[in-house]
Formats: structure tokens, sequence, C-alpha cells
């Protein structure tokens, strides 16, 4: 697993953006990408909601939304890239339950803050086991 990842200025936006528009619940989501190792990958962002009884200070993606998802990835031919969610009023840092609940080993974790004033916090990591790997994120 890399250590460093790119992703295109436009990608972090529409997630910042998505955040942002719901500032008082963790949004959630899938991205994909073609599954070719073009350097100019085009990247899709499938929003599920997030149906925690307490959806500002965790997410549970909806199941049948999250299928769908998967699903339209699929027909797209593409893979999954990352998972995403928002911490509307803490650090872009993964919680336990954030660790404990994740799935997919392979995908990079994206996790957008909004406890920031003016400065754009988003941050990646793999979840392996129960073993947490801080990526560098580059912001292109």
């Amino acid at each position: 697993m890399n250590s460093i990842i790119s992703i295109p200025r436009t990608l972090a936006n529409r997630l910042l953006t998505l955040a942002q528009l719901n500032p008082n619940i963790e949004i959630c989501g899938l991205i994909a990408c073609a599954k070719n190792k073009d350097k100019n990958k085009k990247y899709n962002v499938y929003p599920v909601n997030n149906i925690a009884a307490n959806n500002e200070c965790v997410f549970e993606m909806d199941p049948q939304q999250q299928i769908n998802a998967f699903k339209k990835i699929r027909e797209n031919q593409q893979t999954l890239f990352a998972i995403y969610h928002s911490h509307p009023n803490s650090d872009a840092i993964p919680s336990k339950k954030d660790i404990d609940d994740s799935a997919y080993n392979g995908a990079l974790n994206i996790i957008i803050s909004l406890n920031t004033e003016g400065v754009m916090d988003m941050r990646g990591y793999f979840y392996d086991a129960g073993n947490v790997k801080k990526i560098k994120l580059i912001i292109e």
C-alpha cells in the first residue's frame, strides 16, 4: 500500500462541498475510479445516506444504497478507490468505531473534518485488522 496518494483538487472540493452541505452529520459514501493504471484517472463519488441513530458523530451507510453504489461501480467498470466520511466536530482522525467497523481493507479511507476554519483538513488512512496506517494525502 502506498504511503503517499494524490487526488485531484476537484475530488477534494467535491468531498468538502458534500460535507459542508450537511455540516451537522457525518456524510459518507464511496469513491470509485477506472480499473486502469492511468495517471489521469476519472473519479466518481457515490454518496450514501448515513442511517446511524447518532449520525452527528458516527456513520453507518444505508445498506441498500451501498449495494446500489457497488452495482453502479461494477456497471461502470470501475473499482473501489476509497470510502469517505466527515467529522463535523472533530479532527480528521479515525475513531475507534471507524477502525473497528472497517470492512474494506484494500480501500483508502478519507476523513473530512469541518472542525477547522478556513483550512481544509482531509486525511487518508488504510485500516487492516485494527491497525491504522496514515497516508500522506496530496491534493493536486
